[in-house]
């Protein structure tokens, strides 16, 4: 028999060694949230699969085939998503049903890059108070750059201010003595645009800035705001339109001859979907910035990121019309919400959804142009703050000068 203190010695080592492999299990628990198990990562999604926005539907197919190829690899940390994706037709009262839908019945884990400034407006308030990520948001507007009142949301792509300063940035030095018309959306999406041109024209927007026209999105044809517009004289035309109108409006100044400098905003830059119904012809020299490749242009025939894509659609998105920048930008996305799920690892909750989501360090998803990458900050929910000027020549999308960086400030 051991003598008494040697027992106690051994039993007090077993008891410190159990302690210790304890702690380090608990340590090692994996943690998680609502919609989370060891198996599945449950992601919702509202798109525009109809109604005037239909346009961008195809972010959302993008998206669901970028996880199947995702899940095909064995999914994220060994977990395969589940992407529910509805329709809310960009109607807000929808919206408001689809994502109460997501987060009470189907009780996923987030929401991840659902589209439209007005109709996320509708939900900002109600994802704030359940706590649940409303994350990487397809809308530019600034407001969702604001982790002080609104923690759990935030954007994806540059916002609409920030481009809106760099086109007036680019208007005054090409054109310092413009009599500029701005034709924009009547909703939060428009008013960032003329918010963020007024912030840098300053004194100048007063006698630059001749004529303000806004349309709605109910409006089944904008020609007579064309019209009303080439009749001010104006020689810059600031186009602040979603794909629908934004080629109407091309169609239209080319049938009335009018010649402005015309600068249109990013989000309607799809050759597919805009351009093209457009017309190639009428749409030669329009201006735009840009932060993403056009897997259509060769120039990025031989770029690594580039070949990634294709063969990703290649096998997922066969027939895709590659020359919508949708496709391009929802791969971004998807590519971006994966790595921010691989930083969580196996603390899966909600609150580190959101801390892992501002913690991206030059983050350079495949079809972002060479030079833009994805950086936050707890205190900078903009992913996205970079841009490239260019123009559309000979069917394609041409850049030229330097990436231009602007904080988003106010």
């Amino acid at each position: 028999m051991l003598p008494m203190t040697t027992r106690t010695l051994l039993s007090l080592a077993a008891a410190a060694a159990f302690s210790i492999v304890a702690s380090h299990s608990a340590l090692a628990q994996k943690k998680y949230d609502t919609g989370v198990t060891d198996t599945e990562i449950k992601i919702g999604n509202v798109e525009a699969y109809s109604g005037p926005a239909s346009a961008y539907g195809i972010i959302g197919k993008t998206e669901e085939a970028y996880f199947k190829m995702i899940n095909d690899q064995g999914g994220v940390n060994g977990r395969k998503i589940n992407f529910i994706s509805y329709d809310d037709a960009y109607s807000p009262p929808k919206t408001v049903e689809q994502v109460r839908k997501l987060i009470e019945s189907d009780e996923v884990f987030l929401v991840f890059n659902a589209l439209g400034t007005p109709t996320q407006t509708a939900v900002q308030k109600y994802h704030n108070a359940k706590k649940v990520p409303q994350l990487f948001l397809a809308t530019g507007a600034s407001k969702w750059n604001d982790p002080k009142d609104f923690p759990w949301t935030m954007g994806f792509q540059p916002s609409y201010r920030v481009e809106a300063r760099i086109f007036a940035k680019y208007i005054l030095k090409e054109k310092p003595n413009a009599k500029i018309a701005i034709f924009y959306a009547n909703d939060d999406f428009g008013k960032d645009y003329v918010l963020g041109i007024k912030e840098v024209l300053g004194d100048k927007a007063k006698t630059m800035i001749v004529a303000e026209e806004s349309y709605e999105t109910s409006e089944p044809s904008i020609d007579a705001h064309i019209v009303k517009l080439k009749g001010t004289g104006a020689d810059v035309f600031v186009n602040i339109a979603t794909p629908k109108f934004a080629a109407q409006a091309i169609k239209k100044i080319a049938e009335l001859e009018w010649k402005p400098m015309h600068v249109m905003t990013d989000v309607s830059i799809s050759i597919g979907a805009v351009m093209k119904p457009a017309g190639l012809e009428a749409s030669e020299g329009v201006l735009s910035a840009g932060y993403l490749k056009d897997p259509s242009d060769p120039q990025w025939k031989d770029d690594e990121g580039m070949k990634k894509f294709m063969a990703f659609i290649d096998k997922y998105m066969p027939g895709a019309n590659i020359s919508d920048a949708n496709l391009a930008y929802g791969y971004a996305a998807a590519q971006t919400m994966v790595q921010t799920l691989k930083q969580c690892g196996d603390n899966l909750t909600r609150e580190n959804v959101m801390k892992q989501a501002a913690s991206l360090k030059d983050f350079a998803p495949d079809t972002l142009i060479p030079g833009i990458k994805v950086n936050t900050g707890p205190n900078d929910f903009a992913p996205i703050e970079q841009l490239k000027m260019m123009q559309f020549k000979g069917g394609k999308w041409d850049l030229f000068g330097d990436i231009i960086s602007a904080d988003v400030g106010g």
